[in-house]
């Protein structure tokens, strides 16, 4: 029964388009609508093949020289403007708090330390009093250990020019600084990196994961990964290859260094 329907409706179609014909040829104006209905149906493929422009020629990358002239110079021989500058890969001071990752997929991993005994006194000295004021949840008290002037601990990557607890309240979800405190208290019991040793940048660091590659961590590292951070987080790092929320570092000496996220 489909069989049949399909020929009486193609030799219904056939007759029409017939018709048409012969109206058009005797000078018969027809409306759009009959033209439409009596034109045979194309094939899927032919309405595509129509569509597509014709092809043209690509035009060369460069023209031809005129008969006579003398050919450019080849890329290699720069002008004497496009002399390579003498500063051209000198590496960038590295700021306090910068993402620590180094570019090297095969450059070994830092060690990561969850002892904290390992600390020098100084610096378990600092981590400790940081977890105090976040056990207190009053992040006033931090205030005399940010410190001031140059000598201040870096809350922000692009730098800071208000009062420091005032915008650390205005970077917690709760607006009083206890988000902030929760996940300052979260970064000082994760496992820490001692970045530089021997060098003025030598810092000891929390957590572990912005001085890794996010590909390179194992299975229990991503679960550790997800006590500080969300997978929605996660999944948004990895575009940038690196952890880039919050992470604190203190000194040998004992200086709170930084507290900052973002790049």
């Amino acid at each position: 029964m489909q069989t049949l329907t399909r020929s009486s409706s193609q030799t219904r179609r056939n007759r029409g388009f017939a018709a048409f014909l012969w109206l058009a040829t005797a000078g018969v104006a027809l409306p759009g609508a009959y033209l439409v209905a009596t034109l045979p149906a194309a094939a899927l493929s032919e309405i595509k093949q129509e569509d597509l422009p014709a092809p043209t020629t690509p035009a060369p990358d460069k023209a031809a020289p005129a008969e006579g002239t003398a050919p450019q110079a080849q890329d290699s021989q720069k002008a004497p403007s496009e002399a390579p500058d003498p500063d051209e890969g000198v590496p960038e001071q590295a700021t306090p708090g910068s993402v620590h990752v180094t570019e090297d997929p095969n450059a070994p991993l830092p060690e990561i330390i969850y002892d904290v005994s390992k600390l020098p006194e100084p610096v378990q000295r600092v981590r400790q009093q940081l977890l105090d004021v976040a056990a207190a949840g009053d992040i006033e008290k931090l205030r005399a250990l940010i410190g001031t002037g140059d000598d201040a601990t870096q809350l922000s990557v692009a730098g800071l020019d208000e009062d420091p607890i005032a915008f650390l309240k205005e970077q917690s979800g709760d607006k009083n600084g206890e988000e902030v405190l929760a996940i300052m208290e979260n970064l000082l019991n994760a496992g820490y990196v001692h970045l530089d040793p021997g060098t003025p940048e030598e810092i000891y660091a929390w957590p572990y994961f912005f001085a890794m590659p996010l590909d390179r961590l194992s299975a229990r590292q991503r679960v550790e990964l997800f006590k500080i951070v969300t997978a929605g987080d996660y999944e948004d790092m990895k575009s940038y290859g690196v952890y880039n929320f919050y992470r604190l570092g203190i000194t040998p000496q004992g200086k709170w260094a930084f507290f900052v996220a973002g790049e």
